[in-house]
């Protein structure tokens, strides 16, 4: 396939690519199987058939046959992967105070990450470049060809359009309600491009890397609150419109009269949100030079058992525990994963979300639940973004785009 004009060509249609070779690449990506007489057996195609089709897909650099590293006698038999070198995909998690952007190749191996210290209220157009900016730098310098980048995902802190590619509406966020960012990193990097909430991808990186098990509920509480639903067979659940999951806005039970930024009053967030506790506390959220002052101030306050700072924590996570109560009756997750700043600071905030919810929530609904601050801290939401990004290269269309644009031999 060849690239100009800050455009790829369009791939061939999936049925393009013969069901064989897709059946073949599908067993090795999936784990299925791992050497060409298991694939024999699991496909039904014939020796000879999978022979070429194994063949075909190593010469194109996108599958590897080495030798196993299992001890056996005689001699090691050889086993088939996905290539180091098949390709890249790049991942951006933007949050309100700076972004994350990280490279893997597509067996999911992370490869490099940075962080790009730029506001989000600089504007789409300012961040998506600096973004673009660090992950070219990140690429040339592991030797990546940029040329073989498969595809884009970006996470941003807001309500987002997934088939349009930008977000709608977002608080906090201006210039970005309606801006192409999908378009933009699309031309940027000559490669398919996916936008989604970044909660969604922090979801799916818990339960893809963190290890947690489906059904899954991510809460995010940073400067609002969001939360990401993975099923039970570890999709990601976005509601009909890209909505599911903006649970900041709903009403506290202790919200009151406090005035949100959606121009409601009583919305969780506006009351427990980590920049409401910061307010609540007199803590200013940054200063100049330091973008997360104010999470400093409080860590270091929880650190000293300030009597007023952990009084405010455990208060913001009660009303948080009130939605998550509600949340595990609807939904009926196997495990509620707590993320953010607050998430952080010692225990106070799970205890409270945990003390919570078993006292609201029925008996059937939580005997199996379990409730934990995140093990990945501030990549899951990179994680996720290369999860989603694989599944999508190894979609139908992703095949067809990958082996259109593999070289005739070698990598």
């Amino acid at each position: 396939m060849h690239k100009d004009d800050g455009y790829a060509e369009e791939p061939p249609a999936p049925g393009s690519v013969s069901q064989a070779l897709r059946r073949v690449l599908g067993l090795v990506v999936s784990g299925e199987a791992t050497n060409r007489a298991e694939i024999a057996r699991r496909s039904g195609l014939a020796r000879s058939t999978v022979g070429q089709q194994v063949d075909h897909l190593v010469g194109t650099g996108i599958l590897q046959e080495v030798e196993s590293r299992r001890s056996v006698r005689g001699r090691p038999p050889r086993v088939l992967t996905i290539s180091p070198q098949a390709g890249t995909v790049v991942v951006a998690d933007v949050d309100t105070a700076a972004s994350h952007v990280a490279i893997a190749d597509l067996t999911r191996r992370l490869i490099a990450q940075s962080t790009v210290d730029i506001r989000i209220d600089a504007g789409p157009q300012a961040v998506l470049d600096a973004v673009t900016e660090r992950l070219r730098e990140l690429l040339e310098k592991h030797h990546r060809d940029p040329d073989r980048v498969r595809e884009v995902v970006i996470g941003l802190p807001g309500p987002v359009d997934f088939q349009q590619g930008c977000a709608v509406q977002p608080t906090g966020m201006p210039g970005w309600d309606g801006y192409p960012v999908a378009d933009h990193l699309r031309t940027r990097f000559r490669a398919p491009a996916v936008v989604d909430n970044d909660v969604n991808l922090m979801a799916l990186g818990e339960a893809v890397q963190g290890g947690a098990e489906t059904p899954l509920l991510c809460i995010k509480i940073s400067t609002g609150i969001g939360s990401g639903l993975i099923t039970a067979t570890g999709q990601v659940y976005r509601g009909a419109d890209g909505a599911a999951g903006d649970i900041g806005h709903i009403r506290a039970v202790g919200g009151g009269s406090v005035l949100c930024v959606c121009g409601n009053i009583g919305c969780v967030g506006a009351i427990a949100s980590h920049r409401a506790v910061l307010r609540g506390l007199g803590i200013p959220e940054s200063t100049d030079d330091d973008l997360l002052y104010g999470t400093r101030v409080l860590a270091e306050r929880i650190a000293n058992s300030d009597p007023t700072a952990l009084h405010a924590v455990r208060q913001a996570a009660t009303e948080i525990g009130e939605v998550v109560a509600m949340l595990v009756h609807m939904f009926n997750p196997r495990s509620v994963i707590l993320a953010g700043p607050l998430s952080e600071l010692r225990d106070d905030l799970v205890s409270a979300v945990r003390a919570a919810v078993y006292q609201r929530a029925l008996p059937l609904a939580t005997r199996k639940l379990t409730i934990t601050a995140t093990q990945l801290k501030g990549s899951s939401g990179l994680h996720g973004g290369i999860a989603l990004a694989t599944q999508d290269v190894f979609g139908p269309a992703g095949i067809a785009r990958l082996l259109a644009d593999a070289p005739g031999a070698g990598v």
